[in-house]
């Protein structure tokens, strides 16, 4: 027996794929509106290039002509070393929301991308229409934010739109512009404390994927951009197109989520030189906001006591670590030492630190580290 829930959605598809094909082969029909342009709403297809002077349904894909004019705009600043899914993120979630997206740049001269992708933008900041959402990204923000001419265009930009986004370190663009005074922020996790620190007056935060303050939005890194776009055209055009969105772009979008990624255990762990140890690889670090475990596996001159030492000194010192006694001959003949720390909202941490000779292998061994909050 079909379950009767099936039956209704096959009923509804069929409808749907019936009303698509009759719309496909359907030209504009309604009078020719003099003044007036319309065009396909973005789908991917030729179409996506074609102009009608009159309303209707598009005759290729079958989508429902929007008058040109209205289409919301959107201007996306790129630069020398712009992170590629900061600025793509964002395009393709505003994209598929139906806005004209472009890119600004101070020249029309090739751009090189963080990782080497060629970009040429299609505007510069002369000749940009006016956006009603501006989108600044993150990369190498050098340039930008000691150019006066980006600043100022940033600047008279945001002021023009509704809405600003920025994704990443984007964030020190728009506070060199003195856009995020007295607002809240986030960005790349760790550029946390060095926007903490050159922003006074931004209130940077670490525990917020992406921060709203009305006009302005930031995100914290890379894949947070598409986040903050979906909830900006949440808040533009209706959750219901945003969720539509998302689910086109088959990404799984968790607008409640409290997944940041700065608020993660491993923020804690000193970032010491391993490589002045040895010859070392990642085999796993993971953990959630209280716990976190890394273990790391290589190859090392050193003895397991004057490793376990040299490794646990390192935290003491760069991270204010208590715990162990200094000295490979301080060291236990368990392979662990075990630590304790006080995080920067001054709460306390357990950490161990063990060692382990891979069998078999002369001079290999495997580190692991495992940290709790405790309490």
């Amino acid at each position: 027996m079909t379950h009767p829930v099936r039956s209704a959605l096959s009923i509804l598809i069929a409808l749907a794929l019936v009303v698509s094909a009759a719309a496909a082969t359907a030209a504009p029909s309604e009078t020719p509106q003099e003044g007036k342009r319309y065009v396909c709403p973005p789908c991917g297809m030729d179409c996506d290039q074609k102009v009608f002077d009159r309303p209707g349904r598009c005759p290729a894909c079958g989508a429902r002509l929007v008058e040109q004019a209205s289409r919301k705009k959107a201007a996306i600043l790129i630069f020398e070393g712009v992170q590629i899914i900061d600025y793509t993120g964002p395009y393709e979630v505003l994209g598929q929301g139906g806005f004209e997206v472009f890119t600004v740049a101070g020249t029309k001269a090739t751009l090189t991308t963080s990782m080497g992708m060629k970009v040429v933008p299609e505007h510069t900041f002369a000749d940009a229409p006016r956006a009603d959402v501006l989108v600044v990204p993150g990369g190498n923000v050098d340039g930008p934010r000691k150019s006066a001419a980006t600043l100022k265009w940033v600047k008279e930009a945001s002021a023009a739109a509704q809405h600003t986004l920025s994704v990443c370190n984007g964030a020190f663009i728009l506070a060199s512009a003195g856009l995020l005074d007295g607002l809240g922020a986030t960005t790349f996790h760790r550029m946390i404390d060095d926007l903490k620190a050159e922003y006074p007056k931004t209130r940077v935060v670490s525990d917020q994927r992406f921060v709203d303050n009305g006009r302005i939005i930031t995100t914290a890194g890379l894949s947070s951009g598409i986040d903050g776009a979906l909830h900006l055209l949440s808040r533009m055009l209706g959750r219901g197109k945003a969720q539509t969105v998302a689910l086109n772009m088959e990404y799984d979008w968790r607008p409640d989520s409290r997944y940041a990624r700065a608020a993660l255990a491993d923020r804690l762990i000193p970032d010491i030189d391993l490589d002045r140890l040895g010859e070392w690889s990642i085999v796993s670090t993971q953990g959630t906001t209280e716990t976190w475990d890394i273990v790391v596996r290589g190859t090392t001159d050193l003895g397991r006591a004057e490793l376990l030492d040299r490794v646990g000194q390192a935290f003491a010192k760069q991270g204010k670590w208590s715990g162990a006694k200094r000295g490979a001959a301080a060291v236990p003949s368990t392979p662990r030492t075990d630590w304790t720390f006080s995080g920067p909202d001054g709460r306390r941490w357990a950490g161990t630190l063990g060692v382990e000779a891979v069998t078999g292998r002369d001079k290999q061994y495997t580190l692991s580290l495992h940290i709790a909050r405790l309490g």
